[in-house]
Formats: structure tokens, sequence, C-alpha cells
């Protein structure tokens, strides 16, 4: 039988986020999709319950158990307009979030990061990942799964020069990108989304996963553990293994078919 579960999503306005509510909303595993957000969605649900908070003032109230929470909050340097309000999106709220959600006994994270993530690199928008990487591991939460996609596709809500021009360059080389080089091609939202789906019912079991690129592009829901699931949800009528040899009732060799005593059916009018 399903689990019945309950999920919590932190940026779900954006685009992986906005993609993820929906295919949870309309997963059988989940029959409640908590959002917190800072503006109304554009989707509705019966599943579907949004608080709209201003993450500067989300509160111990307003997280509720979940078995899954789900961070997909990001920005870009330019649209955060400085290093400290990027850093803010991107590092200070996520740990909120997640202090909050450890207290509430959640225990599997789930977080997009970014592909190159490392305090130590040359790029701050990777210090900044690598930062909130090592110190959401060091919150020793029961299963932390992070999320490294590279360049992130899909229709956006608004024009980000760099990431479109990057994207319809990836989209002209993602066919020449193999072997190693396969964890540089672009990847969907749609994709990523499913992706996350699929670790938070079907991931790595262990205490701190990482999910590069190239993974997150192979990732399906299996098929064959749903058949099981189907399966293992009906009802069994009867057991041959279990039935054994000496159980069944002994075979009288004496019996024989007697033709004679049949009498023939007279045809009726």
């Amino acid at each position: 039988m399903k689990a019945m579960r309950s999920a919590l999503v932190v940026g779900a306005t954006g685009l992986v986020g906005a993609n993820l509510v929906k295919l949870l909303c309309d997963s059988d595993e989940y029959v409640a999709v908590t959002v917190i957000s800072r503006r109304p969605l554009d989707y509705f649900h019966p599943k579907l319950i949004v608080t709209l908070r201003e993450f500067d003032q989300i509160a111990d109230s307003d997280i509720e158990f979940a078995h899954e929470v789900f961070c997909c909050l990001g920005t870009t340097m330019k649209k955060a307009g400085s290093k400290e309000q990027f850093e803010k999106v991107d590092f200070e709220y996520p740990m909120t979030i997640a202090a909050l959600a450890k207290n509430r006994g959640v225990g599997h994270f789930i977080v997009i990061s970014a592909m190159g993530a490392n305090e130590k690199a040359l790029a701050y928008y990777s210090r900044v990942k690598g930062k909130l990487e090592t110190a959401l591991t060091s919150m020793d939460f029961p299963q932390l799964s992070i999320v490294r996609p590279s360049l992130i596709t899909g229709a956006r809500g608004e024009f980000r020069f760099g990431e479109a021009f990057g994207e319809k360059a990836l989209n002209v080389l993602n066919p020449l990108l193999i072997g190693p080089l396969k964890k540089v091609r672009s990847i969907p939202a749609q994709q990523i989304a499913l992706a996350m789906k699929v670790i938070a019912l079907h991931g790595k079991k262990q205490k701190v996963a990482i999910y590069k690129s190239d993974e997150l592009l192979a990732l399906r829901m299996p098929v064959i553990a749903e058949a099981e699931e189907q399966l293992a949800d009906q009802e069994v009528q009867f057991n041959w293994d279990k039935l054994k040899e000496d159980e069944l009732p002994p075979v009288d060799d004496k019996v024989v078919f007697d033709r004679s005593k049949i009498k023939e059916v007279e045809p009726r009018d």
C-alpha cells in the first residue's frame, strides 16, 4: 500500500518550484502539498495549501510537519542587486527553513544547489552554494539530498539575458556533450522537478546524497516499483507456493469413469 505523504515546498514561484508543486499535487503518493511563498501562486489544487509570508518573518508556526521539504529558493546577482541580498536569498533563507524544519522533525531535506558548488571556488555564486551545502550538512538531518543542476532551461516569467543566451548555446551543443561532458548539458526545469520527486520516493539511501546534473537528467520514476506496489495493494486470493503436496487429498486409483451410467438427455420438443 502506498504511504500517504505530505510535502513542503519553498521557492514555489520559481521555474523548478512551480513545476514541482504541480507534479506533487498530481501525484498519488502525496495527499498534502504546503507552500510558503511571498506572493500568491497562479495554480490551484485541492491538495495545495499556500501560506503567504515574507521569508524574513517566517516563524515556527509557519512550518508544519512534512515527510520532505523541497527547497527551490534561488536568485541571480543581477536580480538580487547586491552580494548581501543574493546571500540572503540563496543562503540565509534556506538555512532558516532548514532549521525550522529540523525542529519540526522533518526527516528529509532536498535542496537545489548548483553545479560547481564549492566554498573555495573562484566564482562568488559557487562559493555561496558551497557554503550552503556545508552548513546544511552540519545540521545533521536524517537525510539530506543536494541537487546540483547545470544551466536550467524552461519558460521563465522574466527575461534573463545571460541564461537565455546560455540556453540557446547549450541547445546546440548538448548533442556534442558526451562522456564526462554530459554533466554540463543544460537541463529542463521539468526534469529537475521530476528528479526531486524520484529522489524523495526512491532516492539514494544515505545520510547525505549529492546528485549531479547528468544523474538528474537520467532519473525517472521506476515502473517496476510502481507495478510491485499495485500488486501488493491487491488481496492475494490463493498462494500456490504455500500449498504443500502432503496437504492434497489422496488420489484413489480405483476410481474410473463409467460412461454407461450417463443417461442420454432426451431432446425437448
